[in-house]
């Protein structure tokens, strides 16, 4: 099936995505304000800069976009593209081993890994493991 879009405008939009501060990114820092945790976020210091760390904690956190991360457990991520399919199955699996590079990185190096994917963050929420997780390292 062929794009509804023009190449020009699906360039412009796609284009348009952000790699910082993304919606789901700006509700989980919200959310850890809320909580009182401490975080840095895009810390270029670390392999893979992850979008939250906490440096008090040793713990970083990934906020992964389902589809671009290729979610296998929802609907964005088992979504196939409708054009240009090949590039877009081959870049998601690389953002796959990437991210599985990275994590292997960040754990060498002593740290946790937790990622949480865009479809689990509610509106105005993190999920509940993450926070368990995070207070549990503060007490």
């Amino acid at each position: 099936m062929t794009d509804f879009v023009t190449t020009v405008q699906r360039r412009r939009l796609m284009q348009r995505v952000r790699r910082e501060n993304t919606a789901p990114e700006i509700i989980v820092a919200k959310a850890l304000k809320t909580k009182g945790i401490k975080f840095r976020q895009n810390s270029k210091r670390l392999p893979g800069k992850p979008d939250f760390y906490f440096p008090s904690l040793g713990v970083v956190l990934f906020v992964h976009g389902c589809f671009w991360h290729g979610h296998t457990r929802c609907k964005k991520g088992q979504t196939s593209t409708k054009s240009n399919t090949k590039y877009w199955t081959e870049k998601i699996e690389r953002n796959k081993a990437r991210d599985r590079k990275v994590a292997r990185k960040l754990r060498q190096i002593g740290l946790s890994v937790l990622t949480v994917w865009a479809c689990d963050i509610q509106k105005h929420s993190l999920p509940s493991r993450v926070l368990i997780k995070l207070q549990d390292q503060l007490t």
